[in-house]
């Protein structure tokens, strides 16, 4: 029940206030782990619905060409000693960190895939559209405590896009990117060049580019509570050898991190970084998680597999671990906060939130009525009206 004077508007809520009275704040969700800790909530196994790459220029193909095969060294007993530093700067093609992609590559993959979706185009309307990484950082949001986000969300024809916004202190952060981060995040692409091959049955090689422009990506449909989801996520590839061929469930997630030497470090890991493998591996339904461990020449000297659905079991007993319930029921919440904010059709609405890490207050503001809507929901309104 809202208050009497309550006006709602292209993604603005305006409360008419009494007169000399103080205005109120903007609508709000707290994120206190505490408020979220029910039952989990019902979340429909992740179907894939198609896939797209994109190539050393960052081109789309609506096809798997940028698929690549799981490879991992034999088991021998020792470790793989992967050279995590070769080839840097040297064969290194960061992506345009400038270039801000939006859902572009996603609202092309549903323009050439709209009529085909199961029930028609008609079920995308009241769902939500967005990438799979803005739905990890909505489970993590309750135990973050460091990086603010802001996604902005528009509605059209009924569906609700969600797309990340970086804030200027997340901007100023990246520019200011030390050069050691820089490397290890280099790294982490070495890893996958290690353990994957362009073909089923084929060996990695190592030697070639590491560009970040290329990646495949799957799309996929779900359910969380009563919100249809349909969002796409990077595939870093899939094992040829998995006891099931369907995606997403052949997929499989490659992460490097440093080496453990006490229990203090094997418990930090578990609270956070494993909490970040969990969210992006469980929502698309993906099994499994290999992480390669690096001392501290950057050479890896263990492999680890961490199924998905085992990894809360490291932390279930740790009063200071995180909680999948807490995760999932956040992430809904903030999902019917997100549609009962955003009540008007039209594309130029825009939904920021939330601001600083740790009190996360969440704010719609009116549309900028100059803006146009993106280029693929103008074609994505042509086509449906020819349906």
């Amino acid at each position: 029940m809202e208050p009497r004077g309550t006006k709602r508007g292209a993604g603005k809520i305006e409360v008419a206030e009494p007169r000399n009275k103080l205005p109120r704040s903007a609508p709000s969700l707290p994120t206190d782990p505490a408020l979220y800790s029910g039952p989990f909530p019902f979340y429909r196994r992740p179907s894939e619905l198609g896939c797209f790459s994109l190539d050393a220029q960052r081109q789309y193909h609506g096809d798997a060409r940028a698929l690549r095969y799981y490879s991992p060294p034999p088991t021998n007993g020792q470790g793989p000693n992967f050279d995590l530093r070769d080839g840097y700067p040297d064969r290194y093609q960061p992506r345009d960190e400038e270039l801000q992609e939006g859902l572009d590559h996603l609202l092309r993959w549903l323009l050439e895939h709209r009529g085909q979706l199961e029930g028609g185009p008609g079920w995308l309307a009241g769902a939500i559209v967005t990438w799979r990484g803005h739905l990890t950082k909505l489970l993590t949001t309750p135990y973050e405590r460091q990086d603010g986000w802001q996604l902005a969300a528009s509605r059209f024809q009924g569906t609700l896009y969600l797309s990340e916004v970086e804030t200027p202190a997340a901007r100023v952060q990246r520019l200011a990117r030390p050069p050691l981060l820089r490397e290890l995040m280099y790294m982490g692409y070495k890893f996958e060049q290690y353990m994957c091959a362009d073909k089923p049955g084929g060996s990695p090689d190592p030697s070639g580019e590491v560009n970040t422009n290329v990646a495949f990506c799957s799309v996929l449909r779900s359910r969380l509570g009563n919100h249809p989801l349909l969002f796409s996520g990077e595939v870093d590839c899939r094992d040829p050898q998995a006891p099931s061929t369907q995606p997403p469930t052949c997929y499989v997630e490659l992460k490097t991190s440093k080496e453990m030497h006490s229990p203090g470090q094997w418990r930090s890991f578990y609270r956070h970084k494993l909490l970040k493998w969990w969210a992006q591996s469980f929502l698309p339904g993906v099994p499994n998680v290999v992480a390669g461990f690096r001392n501290p020449e950057g050479f890896v000297c263990s492999l680890k597999t961490f199924p998905t659905m085992e990894m809360f079991e490291h932390v279930r007993n740790d009063r200071d671990g995180w909680n999948p319930s807490v995760c999932m029921n956040f992430c809904a919440a903030f999902l019917s906060f997100a549609q009962n904010t955003v009540v008007q059709d039209d594309p130029r609405s825009k939904f920021p939130s939330p601001s600083p890490a740790g009190s996360h207050p969440m704010r719609c503001d009116a549309p900028d009525s100059s803006q146009q809507p993106p280029f693929q929901l103008r074609e994505i309104s042509a086509h449906s009206q020819n349906l």
